[in-house]
This record gives structure tokens, C-alpha cells and sequence, in this order.
């Protein structure tokens, strides 16, 4: 639905602008893909209950999203794809439940302003076996690791959003090698 140059979280501010992008990307969805929209369907219904998830939060808050294990806001402008994955990283921000809303509003937010890194996601309620915490995590990408001044502006900005503690920066050469932090042993590259 963003490829109308609007986020979803700005279109719950207009149910029927909601309504209407949810029924014309519906549409192309199943015009592309049948059996999955007709599955989609079966689980959720249709847009009406779409919407209606998403105005309770489902997909657009971490602590009503019980669905799927993240939530991905991309800059705009950027195409995942075309970011050589083994150049990029994450400040790992790990975060109590109770607080973890309203710090994901500010870097998604900002994000989508084109004011962070190139893409952000958080972790959300629903249960997760891989999960190695309780906390929820946001994760702020950046395009390449190396590029310290782009890697630490990112940091400064999280701090105006009060993420004052240290938090981590992982390259994500050490996550497709499948490295994580264990007792006493830290993978991540930069600490601020």
C-alpha cells in the first residue's frame, strides 16, 4: 500500500483513504497472485477487516501486532534490494515492552522522513521461538558499516528520541555468518 508515497500509519489518520488503498492493493494482489489473496481472505477477510486490524494497531505498533514477528518501515526512495546486504548493518536497540511503541513511532517516523537509515524494523509481540530476550528489539539499518560518519549521525539522532544508553551496531556480515552474542562474547562493531 506505500507505493503510493503514503506509509499505512499516516493513512489510518483517513479511514477512507485507508479503505481505498487497502481495495486497489488488494486488487493488484489478486489480479497477481490468486491462490494467496483467496487464502488471505479465508484467514482475514477482506479490506474491511484489513483496515480494521490496522487501525487496532496490528502491523503498525509492536505491542498490538500478535501476526507477524516484525514490523519494516523503509526510508523512501530506497530499494532493499539494490543495497549490497554485506556493506550494511543495525544499532540494536533493545528496549522493555511497555516502552517500546512509542520509541518505534519516532525511528519509523523518522525513517520514512528519510532522516535515519535506509530502512528500520521491530520485533512485536507475537511469540517467537527463535527469540533469545523478553525485550523487543528495533533494528535501524544503515547502507555501509564502514561509512562511520553516516553510522554515527544515525546514532546521534536515536539519542533525540532518548536512546541514551550504549547501544550496538552489528555488521551484517557477522549476522549471515550466524555470530550472536553469548556470555561475555559481543559481536557487534561499534558501541556508542
Amino acid at each position: 500500500m506505500e507505493e503510493a508515497d503514503t506509509p499505512v500509519f499516516q493513512l489510518l489518520q483517513s479511514e477512507p483513504q485507508l479503505v481505498e488503498a487497502c481495495r486497489k492493493t488488494f486488487a493488484r494482489f489478486q489480479d497477481e497472485y490468486p491462490p494467496l489473496a483467496d487464502a488471505l481472505l479465508s484467514t482475514v477477510g477482506g479490506c474491511d477487516e484489513i483496515c480494521c486490524l490496522y487501525q487496532l494497531g496490528e502491523g503498525i505498533l509492536p505491542s498490538e501486532t500478535h501476526r507477524m514477528h516484525w514490523i519494516i518501515q523503509d526510508a523512501p526512495g530506497v530499494d532493499p534490494e539494490s543495497v549490497n546486504a554485506e556493506d550494511a548493518g543495525k544499532w540494536l536497540i533493545f528496549l522493555p515492552r511497555d516502552t517500546a511503541d512509542d520509541i518505534w513511532i519516532s525511528v519509523r517516523d523518522e525513517t520514512w522522513a528519510g532522516n535515519l537509515g535506509i530502512s528500520a524494523k521491530v520485533s512485536t509481540v507475537k511469540e517467537n521461538p527463535e527469540s533469545r530476550d523478553e525485550r523487543l528489539v528495533i533494528y535501524v539499518y544503515t547502507s555501509d558499516w564502514q561509512d562511520v560518519d553516516e553510522v554515527m549521525r544515525v546514532r546521534e539522532r536515536l539519542r533525540d528520541f532518548g536512546i541514551t544508553d550504549r547501544i550496538g551496531y552489528k555488521r551484517n556480515i557477522e549476522t549471515f555468518a550466524g555470530e550472536y552474542s553469548s556470555a561475555g562474547k559481543r559481536v557487534t562493531y561499534y558501541n556508542a
